[in-house]
């Protein structure tokens, strides 16, 4: 190897270490790595900036919008209406599993799982069916069907532009589509076949747990006026009267030894746990305050009605380890947070002080208005909200019919696909199937910074000659077992580094690889792409993120000790 090959696994192996440890967000990571090439003089100032011209950044951005269109218009909210109409298990999942694929095989797989996840969770409370039973075959669902399509997931725009790179004339819109229908029908009969025994059977181990549904953990504080003062924790009894129990007595932000025993006064902090109707009982009745650190710090314009919503932190949020005072957590301030929910752990500390985690759900009084952007935000998830959806039948039309001509056009190739696509948003926003902030809005820019900053580093790799040095050591491994086995091989590499970084990340380190290892065998490149495109689609719902269904009114309880 030369210098710059070294350089540039240098540059791989501290981005790798980066990725897997998760110390930085991943697409800070990519930027990193794009200044790194930059500054060591790897890439040229146009190709370390050339990400952001790729076509598939530029398309990926495009389906966010096109994505956001969709459910814009309630399309997706009347496919929802048809899931919460089945009550048995079995055609429940088939069900799920069908309109997530249809939906994967067209937009980003996170955008389709995310707008279907309200819907699932909510269902499944309602027929006491264990969500993880649903969760997990939808996101293979979405995984499998995101692979039908040249538009299904990022990862196949990335790959389709690194080949297009590095001399292949790249990939069709259905180009691998039948392959995809043939994994995607034999995951559809296995996940039936055998979730009955692999996936969970029932919601918990807890005997209480039916008893604790609803249940939120929030702060009260007693002003001067309150019936309560002059009281003791134990002798207010508001476990048994009001079915709210204190788990810690704060005074002067610090936690009484013994709160049982404590008279309560002026200015005390209590941290409860109950239903939240029972806590608005509570509150009404002894003139408490709830959680006075978030009321609205922008005042409400008057135009629109309160609502109460939950809102659940979603899988690769950027508020994950952050508390609610953070300056990540703006997005509440026109919103009051009430409580919060957290499954399995005891909170006993102030709202301000929590550091929040992936499946962390909140309650929050929001004016009406608010709720586009609460579910606009990538951050977070509306799991309910007292806001009625409407199906709009014109702008449905209208957005099923852009989005059947973006596809057409772009499969028959009378246009390149990032152009069809691009007229496609234009074309919604002109219809006014949705508007220009909320164009904007839709993209997720994280995505789109990680692809603009990994792609130069295939760049790189071919440049330097790293990918050939890579793939004629990988053919005196394998070389001697046949096309089949570097195949394979090439597969299994590419799905292990897919489950310890980012799946876009290892698509542009695998692929000159697997462009490279082909060429060295006299072979067409395209079937070592396919396999990279297939290997490098992971799963949509990482295992934290399947959780125990939270809907309005059926939200499960953090398992705690109170103390009265």
């Amino acid at each position: 190897m030369g210098i710059d090959a070294i350089l540039t696994l240098a540059v791989i192996v501290i981005a790798v270490w980066l990725f897997v440890s998760e110390k930085l967000p991943s697409d800070v990571v990519a930027l990193l790595i794009l200044a790194s090439l930059l500054v060591l003089q790897l890439v040229t100032p146009a190709e370390a900036v050339s990400g952001f011209s790729s076509p598939a950044t530029i398309t990926v951005a495009a389906m966010f919008v096109l994505s956001s269109g969709l459910s814009a218009s309630g399309v997706v909210h009347a496919m929802g209406r048809l899931i919460a109409r089945v009550r048995r298990p079995l055609p429940m999942t088939l069900l799920v599993m069908v309109l997530v694929g249809l939906l994967s095989a067209f937009i980003n797989n996170t955008a389709a799982v995310a707008v279907f996840l309200p819907v699932v969770l909510a269902t499944t409370a309602a027929n006491r069916i264990p969500a993880s039973q649903l969760l997990i075959p939808m996101s293979y669902a979405a995984q499998m069907a995101g692979v039908c399509t040249l538009v299904g997931t990022s990862t196949n725009l990335l790959v389709n532009s690194l080949a297009r790179n590095l001399g292949h004339p790249g990939f069709g819109l259905f180009e691998f589509t039948k392959l995809g229908l043939i994994m995607l029908a034999a995951g559809f009969v296995y996940i039936l076949l055998v979730q009955r025994w692999l996936l969970p059977h029932s919601h918990s181990s807890d005997p209480d747990d039916s008893d604790q549904l609803g249940k939120y953990i929030t702060e009260l504080r007693v002003p001067a006026t309150s019936p309560l003062i002059g009281s003791s924790v134990a002798d207010a009894k508001l476990g048994e009267r009001y079915g709210v129990y204190v788990l810690e007595l704060l005074r002067n932000d610090t936690a009484v030894a013994q709160p049982r025993a404590e008279t309560i006064r002026s200015d005390d902090l209590l941290i409860v746990r109950g239903d939240w109707s029972r806590i608005s009982e509570l509150i009404d009745k002894n003139r408490l305050q709830a959680a006075p650190d978030f009321q609205p710090m922008e005042p409400d314009d008057g135009n629109a009605r309160a609502v109460m919503a939950e809102v659940m932190i979603a899988p690769g949020s950027a508020l994950v380890g952050h508390t609610l005072v953070s300056p990540e957590c703006h997005w509440h301030y026109r919103s009051a947070i009430l409580a919060i929910h957290r499954r399995g752990d005891v909170l006993r500390s102030k709202l301000r002080d929590v550091n929040l985690r992936v499946g962390d759900v909140l309650l929050l009084r929001a004016p009406g208005n608010e709720l586009p952007s609460l579910r606009r935000n990538p951050a977070l998830l509306v799991l309910s909200a007292r806001e009625h959806r409407v199906f709009l039948p014109r702008q449905a039309l209208l957005t099923i019919a852009i989005m059947a001509t973006v596809m057409t056009v772009a499969a028959l190739g009378w246009l390149p696909l990032v152009a069809s696509a691009i007229l496609g948003c234009i074309a919604l926003v002109a219809t006014r199937c949705i508007d220009n902030n909320a164009a904007y809005e839709s993209i997720d820019w994280r995505v789109i910074m990680l692809l603009a900053g990994v792609i130069p580093l295939g760049i790189a790799m071919q440049k330097s000659g790293l990918a050939q040095f890579i793939a004629g050591h990988l053919l005196g491994f394998v070389g001697d077992f046949g096309p089949l086995a570097v195949l394979a091989a090439v597969y299994l590499l590419t799905a292990v580094l897919t489950e310890l970084m980012s799946n876009n990340a290892t698509a542009v380190l695998i692929t000159p690889i697997a462009y490279s290892t082909a060429l060295a065998m006299g072979l067409s490149p395209t079937p070592f792409l396919i396999a990279v495109l297939f290997a490098a689609s992971p799963p949509v719902l990482p295992r934290q993120s399947v959780i125990r269904p939270t809907p309005w009114s059926t939200t499960p309880a953090t398992t705690a000790s109170p103390i009265s």
